[in-house]
């Protein structure tokens, strides 16, 4: 590129800004009444535009100073149809028509600031049809010089139009706001903001893919401009060689995570295991990702959980399919309460880890504090269970509580507590159905497991669960594997499904029994070893052989003989 070029290079978002309504996107609603408006002759003589940054105030004011001046051959009169251009429109988009004045209300608060934009107020227009006071971030006006604005605002010249923008509306005095026809610009929805950067990019003969440029419109966060100014960044990824600009680099660019990881992230400290939430977050934060970015991603995530939770399958996103599914399950293992908990600390993580002198130091913590909440029973039955344990424990281990379900869709899947050297916390889950399970007497563990038709649980019953304790109505385990904490929860389901009766299961500081797939292993190996103990194998050529069966020979056969009673 030659150093004119470079020099006479000007930004998307001041190359691409609308020129007309029709080029605003995501504003419908305001076009069609301004355009109601100007075709009925019920033009109000001040607006007030309120939106988030980047989003098009100020465009939209420029706009609207044209519409409301706009004369050509065959116009004239006020008109919000501007493909032709005016004879005052190439100056006013320019902020150099002498009829229409813009005031930076950040840099010129002051009450004679206000005076002085007002002296001229009573005089007509020059040369335009209307003469347009233009002011933006008008919330940073003092007291004074809003109500230097009053008295000219409330009765105000015919020739007079004002125009104001502001982002923070709430802070704009309400005699003002009352005086004003207020049209709220919203944000722009990522998949349009999306399509429109992906027709710049054409335009520009740029190649981005598809997965980075929706990372830019989520992460515009429904500014126009906001999304324009990271496209101008993210174009120059490709280098000289006109690559395709791909998810990954515009993901390094913002420092952004995977949704994979994001989605991994989250399984990980809802389950409890706060060793998988660090690790992962530290192998986040090393591929450059932001610590507060991961806070908000985490948000997000648990937003759009809860939200399957909620919606079932009537639920739309903005995620692969595979990812979908992944929501979908997470959404079905824990319960409202849990969701609305994490919720909760992650909000109020992401505020800390922003001010944090060491925000990974503060994102680390407020993991764990949601691994230590994972390992929590659910909001919904805390309570229940702490009541009906001190009732058992004040009648001596006796009676079986009664917990009802919180609710009959959301089933609770309980991880134990493991930190307290004497504290058990006792798990239960609400019955799925109002019909009874048919009752099932289940003596020991083996019989309960023997019981059990989803063959997953019961190879993860035989593989994980070591039992301290087992009788009917409670019993107690010990997890070998954190990361198969649910299984608690899971064993409470199926034990009330097979007995048709509550069941307590409580999570043991140490193991008790070995599990049953160790025992199994145990009982084959010493079976193997006095297998090898008999003479047959004490010959030199069966020394290193492997032991493939015994078959038990009928009890009157003897090898190599016949019986005493043949006649041969």
């Amino acid at each position: 590129m030659s150093d004119t070029s470079q020099q006479n290079y000007q930004v998307l978002a001041r190359k691409y800004r609308p020129t007309t309504f029709e080029d605003m996107i995501g504003q419908d609603a305001m076009v069609t009444t301004l355009k109601n408006a100007f075709e009925t002759g019920r033009i109000a003589h001040a607006f007030m535009l309120t939106g988030v940054r980047g989003i098009g105030k100020t465009t939209t004011a420029r706009l609207l100073a044209r519409a409301l001046n706009y004369e050509t051959d065959t116009v004239d009169g006020p008109s919000v149809e501007l493909d032709t251009p005016g004879r005052h429109c190439e100056a006013i988009m320019a902020s150099a028509h002498m009829d229409v004045l813009e005031m930076d209300a950040a840099s010129r608060t002051g009450v004679d600031n206000m005076r002085e934009l007002l002296d001229g107020v009573r005089y007509a227009p020059a040369d335009a049809r209307y003469k347009v006071y233009i002011i933006d971030e008008v919330h940073m006006l003092s007291a004074g010089a809003f109500n230097a604005l009053l008295k000219t605002l409330e009765e105000p010249p015919e020739h007079a139009k004002f125009i104001f923008a502001t982002t923070e509306i709430r802070k704009v005095p309400i005699t003002v706001l009352s005086r004003c026809q207020r049209f709220d610009l919203r944000r722009v929805e990522a998949g349009v903001l999306a399509e429109h950067l992906k027709g710049i990019a054409g335009k520009e003969g740029v190649a981005i893919s598809d997965e980075a440029l929706a990372l830019i419109a989520r992460a515009a966060e429904g500014s126009v401009r906001d999304g324009l100014s990271l496209l101008d960044q993210a174009m120059v990824q490709g280098g000289t060689s006109g690559d395709e600009v791909t998810a990954d680099q515009v993901r390094t660019m913002l420092g952004l995570a995977d949704r994979v990881r994001i989605i991994d992230l989250f399984e990980g400290a809802m389950s409890g295991n706060a060793k998988t939430a660090l690790d992962l977050m530290r192998g986040q934060y090393d591929d450059g990702a932001d610590p507060a970015v991961v806070m908000g991603d985490l948000l997000d995530i648990c937003h759009e959980v809860t939200r399957a939770q909620t919606l079932g399958h009537d639920a739309e996103f903005d995620f692969a399919p595979d990812q979908i599914e992944r929501l979908r399950g997470l959404g079905e293992r824990y319960t409202t309460g849990q969701l609305t908990r994490a919720w909760q600390i992650l909000m109020s993580a992401h505020a800390e880890v922003r001010g944090a002198p060491v925000p990974l130091a503060a994102a680390e913590m407020a993991l764990i504090k949601l691994a230590l909440a994972g390992q929590m029973p659910p909001p919904e039955l805390a309570k229940q269970i702490i009541e009906q344990a001190q009732k058992l424990q004040s009648e001596g281990g006796s009676g079986l509580p009664q917990i009802s379900a919180p609710t009959p869709s959301a089933p609770a899947a309980i991880a134990p507590v493991t930190s307290g050297a004497q504290q058990a916390v006792m798990a239960t889950a609400p019955v799925a159905a109002p019909t009874p399970a048919p009752s099932l007497h289940l003596a020991t563990f083996q019989d309960y497991v023997e019981a059990v038709d989803d063959l997953r649980l019961r190879s993860d019953l035989e593989r994980y669960v070591s039992v301290v304790s087992f009788a009917p109505g409670q019993a107690e385990v010990f997890i070998t594997e954190p990361r198969h904490n649910s299984l608690i929860g899971r064993m409470v389901r199926s034990l009330q499904e097979l007995t048709g009766s509550n069941w307590l299961v409580s999570p043991a500081e140490a193991m008790g029994e070995p599990t049953l797939a160790d025992a199994r292993r145990s009982a084959k190996a010493a079976q193997d070893a006095e297998d090898r103990s008999h003479p047959a194998f004490a010959h030199p050529l069966l020394k290193d052989a492997e032991l493939l069966g015994i078959t038990d020979r009928a009890p009157n056969v003897i090898a190599g003989n016949f019986t005493a009673g043949d006649d041969r």
